[in-house]
């Protein structure tokens, strides 16, 4: 691989560490149905709000060009999937299932992510590379359904919201990293924040909690404002420009076992030897997939 692919590569795992706390942390924000904290609808555009102020700021500091013409549409998708889509559906899901169980969910969206990526930079990946993407995507699936706890072959109903979650990120993701690779990395997720708060301010306002809430609610919210919200992007925008979208987005694959390990010491969750089995074969399809070749399509940049 070139130097700058390593170097996407290395980004895009600092990203996916950041992230890999959010589910948990949004737990730890949101509460339970015996003990709920604050309302996923807070949390979810709250967030944004907050990380929208720290991007005006950084914007203003860099001197920041205003975007293109061309640039606001892809601008405002981007917005949609990682502003609105995928932080309002996990925060509305996360009050009804444990972090574990939710991570696992997440294994997904690599092959998600790659999908869009393929599509929107004329990439045509080898077909060992799917191959190794479905596999380990299938085996986070399977681990889901596995310990859903249901007779048959169900996922507990907020999978639904999970999945539409990984869905708008992958889209957001796709987007994003194209953006990127005519803009800055971090001013991508900071305009994406900013269109996004003629919308989420006022929400914000009107959900905002009306009683006296736990601080570790407040502690889970403050990390995904500043790093799940704004930081994060900064690596993992600009990995995956650096790298590709469609390999760095293996790198995903870890992102469920590193949430499960973060999940046990903050919210007391069980990790078990099979979970442990699960990560390993699915870190083992990360190795080789991003190994195997990736291709421009003939005739496109």
């Amino acid at each position: 691989m070139k130097p700058e692919e390593i170097k996407g590569l290395w980004l895009g795992l600092l990203g996916v560490t950041i992230f890999a706390l959010t589910l948990p942390m949004t737990r730890m924000a949101v509460g339970t149905p015996e003990a709920p904290q604050m309302s996923g609808v807070f949390i979810a555009l709250g967030r944004a709000v907050v990380a929208a102020g720290l991007s005006a700021l950084f914007l203003l500091a860099t001197r920041a060009p205003w975007p293109r013409r061309e640039d606001w549409w892809p601008l405002a998708i981007t917005a949609a999937g990682v502003v609105f889509g995928f932080p309002l559906f996990t925060s509305v899901a996360m009050r009804y299932v444990e972090a574990v169980h939710a991570s696992v969910i997440v294994g997904v969206l690599p092959l998600a992510t790659a999908a869009v990526g393929a599509l929107l930079h004329r990439q045509r990946p080898s077909a060992g590379f799917w191959i190794c993407a479905a596999i380990g995507s299938s085996l986070v699936v399977g681990f889901a359904l596995l310990r859903s706890g249901s007779a048959g072959l169900a996922l507990h109903p907020a999978d639904a919201l999970l999945l539409a979650a990984m869905a708008c990120a992958a889209v957001g993701y796709g987007y994003g990293a194209r953006l990127s690779q005519r803009m800055r990395a971090e001013h991508v997720i900071c305009w994406a924040l900013l269109i996004a708060l003629p919308i989420t301010l006022p929400a914000t306002f009107i959900a905002r909690p009306q009683g006296t809430l736990q601080a570790s609610a407040w502690w889970g919210f403050a990390y995904v404002a500043v790093f799940s919200m704004w930081l994060g992007f900064f690596a993992w925008y600009r990995g995956l420009a650096l790298g590709g979208t469609v390999r760095v987005s293996q790198v995903q694959l870890v992102q469920p076992f590193l949430g499960m390990l973060f999940a046990v010491p903050l919210l007391g969750e069980r990790l078990d030897a099979v979970t442990l089995g699960f990560a390993l074969a699915v870190i083992a399809t990360v190795f080789v997939g991003k190994k195997m070749p990736v291709r421009a399509v003939k005739g496109q940049p």
